[in-house]
């Protein structure tokens, strides 16, 4: 099973307070495909560091207020 990676975003949160965007509008606003902005929001995959500083330009915030660092659980 593959990890998944320890970057846990507001995304989802961010669109609805951003009169309800859709995935899609996210992705066209940002150049990538919404299966992407949806692997993303889904912490499936981590954002190149320009999509990223896309993502936070369309909510208007820092990227510390749409990421963070999850510390890794001990099994």
């Amino acid at each position: 099973m593959a990890k998944r990676p320890p970057i846990g975003n507001r995304i989802r949160e961010l669109r609805e307070q951003h009169g309800q965007m859709s995935q899609a509008a996210l992705a066209e606003a940002i150049g990538v495909t919404r299966q992407t902005v949806i692997a993303i929001e889904q912490g499936r995959y981590s954002p190149s560091l320009e999509s990223a500083f896309r993502i936070s330009r369309v909510f208007g915030v820092g990227l510390e207020d749409v990421f963070s660092w999850l510390e890794p659980q001990d099994n």
